[in-house]
């Protein structure tokens, strides 16, 4: 699962036409890439540890070694890596995170990959009425349609998890995965939003470490009413998991540098296509044919809102 932890500054616009010859370009790809790869084998190592392992456990493992493989990146910057001036925008966003990677490693337990994977698209359906209420950005009639379409694609998903006749007793008595899936998309949208309002001014590293630290810390106590003693199997997959995390990020930093992100915008969602492949390869999962439906109105849906925002961009930055 990716999620944007920070937000860049506008590009330079490039020309459509000039997106595959600009310099930079091929390398953008690349990296972008890799952070598919990377966020599917974090869902495929959250799935192999959160299926003897309970969720909350699994989160504090994940962000306990995430702190460990950035304390010494901290501590070879120095100490002005450590300050923040938002610690409480720090202690909420990890409140909000502990709770988004819970759900989420409990529906990547309970329904294919590729499920998740074409979930995990749905953040941006809410980050548009979040945005509405809390930031009181103007909503034009675009944005609204592609959202509404969008989460008619999460209603057939969720259908298709339980079975028409089964559908809302799935809901309630929390037996569908989609449930999960959205609980997490919801906190991770209130975290971007609360991102673009408050953390203009914070560094990168401090973000990400104070986030990993708090997430760990408020996972801890939840952890140790549910333990589970991991092996050392569990361990390792845990530890490339907490490792994984922050390298999802390095990667999105270097393709962002490397070109523009909305010349990149459509290569997320490979990540669609690749947890399908992989959830075959190594769980013999085959999406349902409600599952594949779904995937075709939620993508064009976030592709159309994508669109929306570049277009806005653009009229701004002539003005």
């Amino acid at each position: 699962m990716t999620h944007n932890l920070v937000r860049k500054a506008p590009f330079e616009r490039a020309p459509i036409t000039g997106w595959l010859t600009q310099k930079g370009y091929g390398q953008g790809v690349f990296w972008i890439l890799l952070v598919t790869l990377t966020s599917n084998m974090n869902d495929i190592l959250m799935r192999l540890a959160g299926t003897s392992l309970p969720p909350e456990e699994v989160t504090f493992f994940r962000y306990f070694f995430a702190v460990l493989s950035l304390l010494p990146v901290m501590i070879y910057q120095g100490r002005k890596s450590f300050h923040t001036k938002r610690p409480t925008l720090h202690i909420i966003r990890s409140l909000l995170l502990f709770g988004a990677m819970s759900c989420w490693v409990k529906g990547l337990t309970m329904a294919p990959l590729a499920t998740g994977g074409i979930l995990a698209q749905t953040t941006q359906l809410f980050v548009l009425p979040m945005a509405f209420l809390f930031l009181k950005e103007p909503v034009g009639w675009q944005r609204v349609l592609a959202t509404l379409a969008g989460f008619s694609g999460v209603l057939i998903v969720a259908i298709g998890e339980s079975g028409s006749e089964q559908f809302i007793q799935s809901f309630t008595t929390m037996k569908n995965a989609t449930l999960f899936f959205l609980l997490a998309a919801i906190m991770f949208a209130l975290s971007d939003v609360l991102n673009k309002r408050f953390v203009e001014k914070e560094s990168v590293l401090s973000m990400l470490f104070y986030i990993a630290l708090g997430t760990m810390v408020i996972s801890l106590y939840p952890a140790m009413l549910v333990w589970k003693t991991p092996s050392l199997k569990e361990l390792a997959y845990l530890s490339v998991l907490g490792m994984g995390g922050n390298l999802i990020l390095f990667f999105l930093l270097r393709a962002f540098e490397a070109t523009d992100v909305s010349a990149l915008a459509p290569f997320r969602y490979a990540e669609i296509f690749s947890a399908c492949i992989f959830g075959y390869l190594i769980f013999s999962e085959t999406p349902s044919i409600w599952t594949l439906i779904g995937a075709a109105i939620i993508i064009p849906s976030t592709c159309a809102i994508s669109a929306y925002e570049k277009q806005k961009q653009n009229e701004q930055a002539s003005c």
